[in-house]
């Protein structure tokens, strides 16, 4: 679970107590209003401010070429590209760079704040914060002992048709080309871990059993929890799916309550790629490797997490958010867990028999404002 917004600031503020020579300086920030500012990069001014001191400080402990532009210039032209998706002109023009000086800025600047996941990115650890980010989740949709919602996230790329072999491992089951990373979010909308980068049409159980997260997750290092997924998941030990023909009203209100809190993904997907258009595309295939795409989805989850601690709202919704993907089934399939089968059905048993009294406190809801 991410930290609290007053550590991240005392973090800053020792990490920035030798640094006031660098900061003292006027920022190219200042020549936009507030309204500018959103407008331009999608986060408000505190927000920019400790993005930009967070990048001058780590710049120093990365290799990288001597920059031809003070930190504050890097990082606009970054902002500016994660939050259209394209390469500012005026942005250009005004730092004289062209566009492949500005390709090697972002990638410099994915690969800085890419590298800074395990600090804005963090799965609960402790027992105490296990317990909190289950008890929201439990508030929100009833459901006991779940840390996160897992899902495949995919992300627009271009590929071409005529390298056919290539072209058709990017198709996902929606059928248009992408890469999917695995995404892990708390009931608020946090991301709790972001991994891999795969070719559109990559099986997510399979994503799932070779991740880091799912290792840990299966060797029970994480304790006795739950994470919801959808469909394209097997039900297990630690990953809890809905039942795919409910029988009774119990198991349907199971299944309600599951809608209730995996839908929470998709409201978080949806408000990161309004926030940073350059996940609605991703580019070509051919440009580079999957690790450099890599970079750019992290980085995004990264200012994701930071844009909420400050709590930037997303920008307006432009048109319909794209469902969460129903999921690639194995040609195979494997083996029924009968004791995860019999976990879930005794859950569904305890806390779903009985309909909710119209007196009971009413759910934490989230709305898109929320996330």
């Amino acid at each position: 679970m991410a930290f609290a917004l007053p550590v991240w600031l005392a973090v800053q503020e020792e990490l920035l107590g030798h640094e006031e020579a660098d900061c003292a300086a006027p920022s190219c920030f200042d020549e936009f209003d507030d309204e500018a500012l959103f407008k331009m990069f999608h986060l408000t001014r505190p927000c920019i401010a400790f993005i930009t001191d967070t990048v001058r400080v780590r710049m120093k402990s990365v290799a990288l070429k001597k920059p031809a532009l003070s930190v504050d210039a890097t990082v606009m032209v970054a902002l500016n590209y994660y939050a259209h998706g394209v390469f500012s002109a005026d942005i250009a023009q005004r730092f004289g760079q062209s566009q492949t000086e500005c390709l090697v800025i972002i990638s410099d600047v994915s690969r800085i704040i890419a590298g800074m996941c395990e600090t804005f990115i963090s799965f609960p650890q402790i027992r105490e914060a296990r317990a909190n980010v289950a008890l929201r989740i439990e508030k929100l949709c009833g459901i006991p002992k779940v840390l996160g919602v897992l899902a495949p996230a995919h992300f627009k790329i271009r590929a071409s048709p005529y390298e056919k072999d290539s072209f058709r491992s990017f198709v996902n089951t929606f059928g248009y080309t992408s890469v999917v990373s695995q995404i892990i979010c708390d009931s608020d909308g946090n991301i709790l871990s972001v991994e891999k980068c795969c070719v559109g049409s990559t099986i997510e159980q399979e994503m799932w059993e070779s991740s880091f997260k799912g290792r840990e997750m299966e060797e029970d290092l994480h304790g006795p929890y739950w994470l919801i997924g959808g469909k394209g998941y097997h039900l297990s030990k630690h990953v809890l799916t809905p039942v795919s023909e409910p029988a009774n009203d119990t198991e349907i209100r199971f299944n309600d309550a599951h809608t209730r809190i995996h839908n929470v993904m998709r409201t978080t997907l949806g408000s990161m790629k309004r926030r940073f258009r350059c996940l609605m595309q991703l580019g070509f295939a051919q440009e580079g490797s999957l690790d450099k795409k890599s970079n750019i989805i992290k980085t995004c989850s990264v200012l994701h997490n930071i844009a909420k601690k400050f709590s930037v709202p997303p920008p307006p919704v432009a048109g319909k958010i794209e469902p969460l993907h129903p999921g690639k089934q194995r040609a195979v399939p494997d083996e029924i867990n009968l004791e995860a089968i019999k976990a879930r059905q005794e859950l569904i048993n305890s806390i779903f028999s009985i309909a909710p009294s119209s007196k009971d406190p009413p759910s934490i809801g989230i709305t898109e404002e929320d996330v």
